[in-house]
C-alpha cells in the first residue's frame, strides 16, 4: 500500500524523491520520510502524517546535496504512523537504509534472532529488522545487491524492499514479492518506484519486474537477478500517458477531475476493439476460441468498488452467454474451497493489478486448472502478468484512493468480456453484438450529458451534509449501483451508509426507515424491466410512507416516479443493463461533494489506500 521512490543520476535526489512520493501520496499518507547518499555518508528525515509534514521539515533542516536516494510514504501496519516508525529504517550504525511496502510475516522471529546478536530495534515495524539483516549481510561481502538476495531467500511474506548502503553511493537496490515494484530508464538516471507516476514527468520508459527478483541501479545501468543470484529475463514497455494526466487540471480534487474524466475513459477504453463491422478483437485475450467454448462456469472474483462491477458483469454474462456466473469476494474465495476445474474461466478484476486478495484468489484458481482473465488498469502489473489472459482498462491513472472512472471502465471491460464470450460461444448473433457496442459507443456522451446536470445534485449533497445515515437502494442492476454509492459515501464522507436489494426491504431493512431519513433509490428502466420497475415504484412509495427524503434516481421521461420523488435525478435513457454506466455517475458526485461539505479530505480518506498489497 505505500508509495516508494529510489533514484540515482545527475539531479538532487532529495528534490526527485520528494516530488515522486507526491505523486505517490495517495498510496499512503500516515508517514513519510527519505534518505540521501552524500559526503561519504547516508542522512535521513522522516515524519509522521502527511507528505507536507516532511516537506516542512527538509525546508528547515535539508539534507547534503547527494544524487542517490530513496523515499517512502506509509500506510501503517506494523506500528502506529509516528517519527520512529515512519521509513526509511537505519541500522545501529547508520550505514543502511531501506523502505518497504508489504508484510514480513516473520519478522517477530528475524527481531528476537537479532536482538539475541546485540542489535538495538528502535521501532514496532517489521521493515527495522531488513535494515539490520542487510547490514550484517553486507559486512561479509560488500555488495548491496548481494546482501538483498540473501535477505530477501531468509524472509517470508509480501514484499518490495528498495535500500542504498553508505559505502556504495552510487548505487539503489530493490526487490520484490507479490508487491509492486517498476523501474524507469532516463538519459543517464534511473528510477524505482511501486507506481510509475512516480518518475513519468522524467522519463516513459519502464521495465517491469518479476516475482522474487532483485534489481540493481547504478551509473552503469539496471541489472536484474531471481533471489538466486542468475540472471532475469525482462520486460521493457512504454508508458502511453504522460505527466499531465496525473495532475488535477485545475480541479479542487483529483476526485473531481478523474469523475470528469470519465467520458473519455470511457470512450477509450472501447477503443480499437471493434472492428468496422462490429466484431470484436480482443488482442490481450489471447485464449483460443476452442477453449472458451469449453467454458461451463465462470466464476468473477474482486474487492471493494471491483465487486460491484463484478456484480453487474453477472447480469451480462448470463444474459449474453447463458453460463452461469457467480461473482465472489476475493478475500473469502480460496478460504471456502470453490468448486474449479479446467472449464471454469476466472475474471479477476483489480485497478492496481496488485490487490494481494485478488492475486491470492488468481492462483489458487490457476492451481485448480481454471483458466484465468484479468481486466485491469495498470500495464505490467503482477495480476495481468499471472493470468492467461489480459484486457486492459484505458482509464489513465487514477489518484484519488476512491475509485470512480477506474469503476466505469472495468464494467466497458466486463461488458466487452461478456459480448466476446457471447461470440466465441455464438450465443449472440452478429447484428446483436453491433447492436450494443453502438450501445456502448453513445455512452460516452451520455455521461458527458449527465455531468453537465450535477448543480442540484451537489446542492442536496450540500443540504444532508449534517445526516448521520443515507440508505441505497436498487433492483437488478440498479442493486451493484446501490452498493458501489453507500461504498462512495463511506469511504468519503465517514457516514453510516448500506446499500439494499429494493425487493429486500421488508424483509428487515425497512426497519430502519424514520422521519426525515435520506434515502436513494435506483429505478430501472420502465422499457426494459417493465416488472421490476412497478415493484421498486411501489418501494418508493412505502419509504417515503413512513416519512423519509426519497432521493430518486430515474431515467428521463419516466413520469410514474414523479409522484413520489422528494429529489428527482434524472440520468439519460439506455438499456437496462447499460444503466449503471450513467447511474453511478449521480452517485459519485454525491459523495464527493457531501464529503466536502463535512470538511473531508477527498483525495486521501482516513485509513485507506489505493493499492491493497496486503491480505
Amino acid at each position: 500500500m505505500c508509495g516508494i521512490v529510489g533514484y540515482v543520476g545527475m539531479q538532487s535526489a532529495q528534490d526527485v524523491v520528494v516530488a515522486g512520493l507526491k505523486r505517490l501520496e495517495y498510496r499512503g499518507y500516515d508517514s513519510a520520510g527519505v534518505a540521501v547518499l552524500a559526503d561519504g555518508g547516508l542522512a535521513a528525515a522522516k515524519k509522521a502524517g502527511k507528505l507536507v509534514n516532511l516537506e516542512k521539515e527538509l525546508g528547515q533542516r535539508p539534507l547534503p546535496a547527494g544524487r542517490t536516494g530513496i523515499g517512502h510514504t506509509r500506510w501503517a501496519t506494523h506500528g502506529a504512523p509516528t517519527d520512529v516508525n515512519a521509513h526509511p529504517h537505519l541500522d545501529n550504525a547508520g550505514r543502511v537504509a531501506v523502505v518497504h511496502n508489504g508484510i514480513i510475516e516473520n519478522f517477530a522471529a528475524l527481531r528476537r534472532e537479532l536482538t539475541g546478536r546485540g542489535h538495538a530495534l528502535e521501532s514496532e515495524t517489521d521493515t527495522e529488522v531488513v535494515g539490520h539483516l542487510l547490514a550484517e549481510a553486507f559486512s561479509a561481502g560488500g555488495d548491496l545487491a548481494d546482501a538483498m538476495r540473501e535477505v530477501c531467500r531468509r524472509l517470508e511474506g509480501a514484499f518490495t524492499l528498495v535500500a542504498v548502503h553508505a559505502d556504495q553511493p552510487d548505487v539503489v537496490v530493490g526487490a520484490r514479492r507479490n508487491s509492486p515494484l517498476v523501474v524507469g530508464v532516463g538519459q543517464d538516471e534511473w528510477f524505482l518506484a511501486s507506481d510509475v507516476a512516480a518518475f513519468i514527468a522524467h522519463t516513459r520508459s519502464a521495465i517491469e519486474l518479476g516475482q522474487d527478483q532483485v534489481v540493481e541501479l547504478s551509473p552503469e545501468g539496471v541489472t536484474v537477478t531471481g533471489f538466486d543470484g542468475e540472471p532475469a529475463d525482462v520486460r521493457e514497455y512504454h508508458v502511453d500517458w504522460d505527466a499531465s494526466a496525473a495532475e488535477k487540471g485545475g480541479y479542487a480534487s483529483f476526485m473531481l477531475k478523474e469523475i470528469a474524466d470519465q467520458p473519455q475513459a470511457v470512450a477509450d477504453t472501447l477503443l480499437g476493439r471493434v472492428d468496422g463491422e462490429g466484431t470484436l478483437h480482443l488482442d490481450e485475450v489471447r485464449i483460443p476460441g476452442a477453449e472458451l467454448r469449453e467454458v461451463d462456469k465462470v466464476v468473477i472474483v474482486a474487492c471493494g468498488t471491483a465487486f460491484h462491477a463484478g456484480m453487474i458483469a453477472k447480469y451480462a454474462i448470463e444474459h449474453w452467454t447463458r453460463l452461469p456466473c457467480e461473482t465472489e469476494l476475493a478475500s473469502e474465495f480460496r478460504y471456502r474451497d470453490p468448486i474449479l476445474d479446467q472449464r471454469t474461466l476466472v475474471v479477476a478484476i483489480s485497478q492496481s493489478g496488485e490487490t494481494m486478495d485478488t492475486l491470492m484468489a488468481l492462483r489458487h484458481a490457476r492451481e485448480q486448472g481454471a483458466k484465468v482473465l484479468a481486466i485491469c488498469n495498470t500495464n505490467g502489473s503482477t495480476i495481468p502478468r499471472e493470468s492467461d489472459a489480459v484486457l486492459y482498462t484505458h482509464a489513465g491513472p487514477e489518484v484519488a484512493v476512491a475509485s470512480t472512472k477506474a469503476f466505469l471502465t472495468q464494467l466497458v471491460a466486463c461488458y466487452l468480456v461478456a459480448l466476446y464470450l457471447g461470440q466465441v460461444r455464438g450465443t449472440k448473433w452478429g447484428d446483436e453484438i453491433r447492436t450494443v457496442v453502438r450501445q456502448l459507443s453513445a455512452i460516452s456522451a451520455e455521461v458527458e450529458s449527465v455531468l453537465s446536470t450535477m448543480e442540484p445534485v451537489r446542492d442536496l449533497a450540500r443540504s444532508l451534509a449534517h445526516h448521520d445515515t443515507v440508505l441505497f437502494v436498487g433492483r437488478h442492476v440498479g442493486y451493484p449501483v446501490a452498493l458501489e454509492g453507500a461504498l462512495k459515501l463511506k469511504e468519503l464522507a465517514y457516514m453510516h451508509a448500506e446499500g439494499f436489494a429494493a425487493g429486500e426491504l421488508k424483509h428487515g431493512p425497512i426497519a430502519l426507515i424514520e422521519e426525515g431519513l435520506p434515502v436513494v433509490v435506483i429505478v430501472p428502466s420502465p422499457r426494459g424491466r417493465s416488472v421490476l420497475h412497478d415493484k421498486i415504484v411501489s418501494n418508493i412509495q412505502e419509504i417515503r410512507a413512513r416519512g423519509a427524503l426519497t432521493i430518486v434516481v430515474a431515467e428521463e421521461g419516466d413520469d410514474a416516479v414523479l409522484p413520489y420523488a422528494d429529489h428527482l435525478i434524472t440520468v439519460p435513457a439506455t438499456p437496462t443493463l447499460l444503466q449503471p454506466l450513467v447511474a453511478t455517475v449521480p452517485l459519485q458526485v454525491f459523495a464527493c461533494e457531501l464529503a466536502t461539505a463535512r470538511g473531508n479530505e477527498v483525495d486521501q480518506p482516513r485509513n485507506l489506500a489505493k493499492s491493497v498489497t496486503v491480505e
